[in-house]
């Protein structure tokens, strides 16, 4: 269901002046945010559908600042969500109606770079390529590149575990990232992780990485780097049938080729990319997939011809190898840019974010065609076919009565899809707000209450993201979907979850 905005009450009104008196104690007075005008940029993330005005934003210079924030916010029961660029996809940074919004947009500075040990030091409001931009004189870079990696910043890819085009090969944010910062919700500063390969005690430093802002504020990020390749070739290759497409992809990873990156699109996602972009894609295509080999000339030349014979067996109809390195940037510029290109004929789309089994790719997609037809509403697909992480985008107009929900409805039967066929409900993009009944399906009452374990050690009054990404016990049983085992752990203050 979307929450939209709803009038304010003079109670509301009145906390909302006297906590943005208190925190301009702290810092700037013009670092506090408190007028309904600009508060409205800050009342939703990149889903758009759900929104809430939070009472106070504040613009933190400082990690000190943060700190004091944070630990006044602690002492007077004030929830906090914490935001980098707003460019979450499902919900994660929507404001608390009583709550602060902890903007971390001034923290954009590239701390520090050590080139023989290949990291950087940088603050959580650093944009993705800007790393990979500062050190390519280096030649080093950043290895996970989401397609919002122009906008989003590191500390909301650790937050949700950001993943990218080429992370098949290279992994995801957790796999990237060495050591972080964070501030606990008592406001003390604490450090995870470290510059070794490993560090003793439990891995908090993965727990970290994904927790969607629930756990700690990330005030710093440590960066692997590694060193551009030597050459990268990108094969583009057509198929008549969706089905055959997903095949190729579970094929190519079968022949033991772990290309730098694999994604697919569909026919209504090549033709809106091609008339955005212009990168010569096949728009007669059912689908098309895109196949980057990547390492040294003699390696990528080897493997391209391996690829080739495995798509000849799985029946593509055209094969293009990018003719040089302009090319090969064209290609993944369409891919790159498929969410905006989708923006242009429709007035609203709702992205969704899940994840199967590559050997399921096909059927799957047939199915979501199905739930296509049957809901009435117009789907276009783009995904890391790699990683078998699906990104539906269902198409819809907001102005229309009930389409919104209709919409949501068609979102929910395709993550049950993914479930159904061992997937998970999300594969980079968070649980959030969008997704946090679905979990409910994916995880039955003790792992439940073991999450909630977690964050009850990390944040015992619950005021970092409250109600985000993992649901109340309650709430699962509203929605119908509890797994009730013989014998599960109850906790004896149930009341709370």
């Amino acid at each position: 269901m979307s929450i939209a905005p709803k009038a304010e009450n003079p109670s509301l009104q009145s906390q909302r002046a006297r906590v943005a008196s208190d925190l301009r104690r702290v810092v700037a007075t013009d670092s506090v945010l408190d007028e309904e005008e600009s508060l409205r940029p800050y009342e939703c993330d990149g889903l758009s559908a759900y929104r809430r005005l939070p009472l106070v934003v504040v613009l933190p210079d400082t990690v000190d600042q943060v700190q004091q924030v944070v630990r006044y916010c602690h002492d007077n029961d004030i929830p906090i969500v914490a935001r980098g660029a707003g460019t979450g996809l499902s919900g994660g940074a929507l404001p608390i109606e009583d709550g602060v919004v902890l903007s971390l947009a001034k923290f954009n500075k590239v701390i520090s770079v050590d080139k023989d040990n290949r990291t950087a030091v940088v603050q959580p409001g650093v944009r993705n390529l800007a790393i990979s931009e500062t050190v390519s004189h280096l030649g080093l870079y950043y290895a996970p590149d989401p397609s919002s990696q122009i906008a989003c910043t590191i500390g909301g890819n650790v937050a949700e575990n950001a993943g990218g085009l080429h992370c098949l090969k290279y992994g995801l944010t957790v796999h990237n990232v060495l050591e972080i910062k964070i501030v606990t919700i008592e406001g003390d500063l604490v450090t995870i992780g470290s510059n070794a390969l490993d560090s003793p005690g439990y891995d908090l430093l993965a727990l970290m990485t994904g927790s969607e802002g629930l756990l700690g504020i990330i005030v710093e990020v440590t960066v692997k780097l590694l060193t551009k390749p030597d050459c990268a070739k990108v094969i583009m290759a057509s198929f008549d049938d969706i089905e055959k497409a997903g095949n190729a992809v579970a094929n190519i990873i079968t022949a033991g080729i772990i290309p730098g990156g694999l994604e697919m699109m569909d026919n209504a996602a090549i033709r809106v990319t091609e008339d955005f972009v212009h990168a010569g894609y096949d728009v007669e295509a059912a689908a098309i997939l895109l196949c980057e080999l990547d390492g040294t000339p003699e390696e990528v030349d080897d493997e391209i011809e391996r690829v080739k014979l495995v798509l000849e067996q799985s029946g593509y109809t055209q094969m293009q190898v990018a003719k040089d390195d302009n090319q090969r940037q064209l290609f993944w510029s369409g891919r790159k840019s498929a969410f905006p290109a989708v923006g242009r004929i429709s007035p609203d789309y709702y992205c969704m974010d899940g994840t199967i089994p590559r050997k399921t790719l096909g059927s799957v997609m047939s199915k979501v065609d199905e739930l296509s037809r049957q809901y009435d509403l117009r789907v276009v697909n783009v995904f890391h076919a790699g990683d078998g992480n699906l990104h539906p985008l269902i198409l819809y107009d907001g102005n229309v009565e009930g389409e919104l929900e209709r919409t949501e409805e068609l979102g929910g039967a395709i993550l049950d899809l993914c479930i159904e066929v061992g997937g998970t409900i999300t594969g980079e993009h968070g649980v959030g707000m969008e997704k946090i009944d679905h979990m409910c399906i994916q995880f039955d009452t003790l792992e439940l209450s073991q999450f909630h374990a977690v964050k009850q050690a990390f944040d015992t009054k619950r005021l970092l993201n409250p109600d985000k990404a993992v649901p109340t016990l309650h709430r699962c049983a509203e929605f119908g979907a509890m797994h009730v085992h013989k014998g599960q752990l109850k906790f004896p203050d149930i009341e709370r979850f």
